[in-house]
């Protein structure tokens, strides 16, 4: 045999080593972003999105017939003096107190239950708020997430991670039911709603 097909043979056979050792390397996790955590558990750095953003976000005005507060960041909104109120756990729902402006009504209180992601990549939330007095009002939350680029207050580039409502579906006072998702289609099961009806399926999609 030749030198020089000897060092051919040996060029090959360490390409070929080499090519499995690439084969059996296990992958490169790749690490998950801000807005892939929230989209995919409704936290950011392990912490939940505070209840109250859905007070913000309509339920808690009573006397308007749409949001005006639309879109949050709900990264500056973690941690916040806003939403500082102490966010408790009551089974798979998360809750949020704060004192009424009648202090005869008690607290108002706002909770959620994260129900999941559509197929789309749209996330739907179940939020309940109370003003104090009897009634307790749910509704239904078709949100969209987008990480956004913005400047603070020194002209420095920072990350926001916006939320937006982009559909409610009120579901009455003291509605009690179940809600599932299915693709991009949300199911309602409703068990009991005192105030009003509400549909059975809605499709989750963006305008």
């Amino acid at each position: 045999m030749s030198a020089r097909l000897a060092r051919r043979r040996t060029f090959l056979a360490t390409g070929a080593l080499i090519a499995l050792i690439v084969l059996a390397a296990p992958p490169t996790a790749v690490a998950e972003t801000p807005l892939d955590e929230l989209r995919r558990a409704f936290t950011i750095k392990g912490q939940p999105v505070p209840p109250e953003v859905f007070r913000d976000f309509g339920d808690g005005d009573l006397g308007d017939s749409g949001p005006i507060v639309v879109t949050i960041d709900v990264a500056a909104a973690i941690g916040s003096s806003r939403y500082g109120d102490e966010v408790k756990r009551s089974g798979a729902w998360l809750r949020q107190s704060h004192p009424a402006a009648n202090t005869l009504n008690g607290a108002e209180e706002t909770r959620y239950e994260f129900v999941g992601r559509t197929t789309r990549g749209l996330l739907v939330a179940l939020a309940s708020y109370s003003g104090g007095g009897s009634g307790v009002f749910t509704t239904l939350h078709v949100l969209d997430a987008a990480a956004m680029p913005a400047f603070d207050t020194a002209g420095n580039v920072y990350q926001r991670v916006d939320l937006t409502v982009l559909r409610s579906v009120p579901l009455g006072d003291r509605w009690e039911g179940e809600v599932r998702i299915s693709g991009d289609a949300i199911h309602i099961a409703t068990a009991r709603t005192p105030a009003l009806g509400a549909p059975t399926t809605i499709e989750a999609r963006r305008p």
